[in-house]
């Protein structure tokens, strides 16, 4: 969805002021270490995959996510999928839950999860095409950039076939192929941008050959 979350790309916010990596605390305040330790245990509990995760935090009103801070809006992603997963209130003897113990947490967040998938279709596109990013309008959760939309660019590399996020962001599980497609600035910005390229990673189903448009 092209929500209050999808801000890359766009103008008029402002410079970013980053703090150098080596001097910014992974966490601020104690209560962000809280919410994260929070969002980890309640994602191993197994009712619900990353993309549902970050589908839940996009759902929020624009105003709100835009107000919150980074760990603000983790809360609130949680909150919502616990109560729409009625873990809430829920009597833990009517669940069938999967509780790791610490020796099982460690691993899985040392080892995350595996997102290539087995393919039967041929990929669509070769390196070197010339794609086009579809304009996509949807409630739905979506990796493809608004800002990019619309423009086109040329394949640089095919990843194999990954996890697509916008089914498993409804529970379907299913793979699609994954392309580097590399944009001029002048594409994206109008020819008045600096002379600078953008690689973004996206799925095929957001593709279209230049024939087809």
């Amino acid at each position: 969805m092209n929500g209050g979350h999808d801000l890359g790309g766009k103008q008029g916010l402002g410079p970013i002021k980053p703090e150098p990596e080596a001097q910014e605390p992974v966490f601020h305040e104690e209560w962000e270490r809280r919410v994260f330790a929070l969002t980890m245990a309640a994602g191993m509990l197994g009712r619900w995959n990353i993309d549902q995760s970050r589908h839940a935090r996009e759902r929020q009103h624009p105003a709100d996510y835009l107000n919150n801070s980074y760990y603000e809006n983790w809360l609130a992603g949680v909150e919502k999928l616990l109560a729409e997963t009625g873990l809430l209130d829920a009597d833990e003897n009517n669940h069938d839950l999967r509780i790791p113990n610490p020796a099982d947490a460690d691993k899985i967040l040392a080892s995350g999860g595996p997102t290539t998938m087995d393919s039967h279709k041929p990929p669509a596109f070769t390196i070197g095409d010339s794609v086009r990013l579809k304009k996509i309008h949807t409630a739905a959760h979506t990796r493809a950039p608004s800002y990019a939309q619309g423009s086109i660019g040329a394949v640089v590399t095919h990843h194999g076939c990954h996890v697509f996020p916008d089914s498993n962001a409804q529970g379907n599980h299913l793979g699609e192929h994954l392309y580097s497609v590399r944009f001029s600035a002048q594409e994206l910005w109008g020819r008045d941008a600096e002379n600078f390229d953008v690689l973004i990673d996206l799925w095929e189903p957001y593709l279209q050959a230049l024939d087809e448009t």
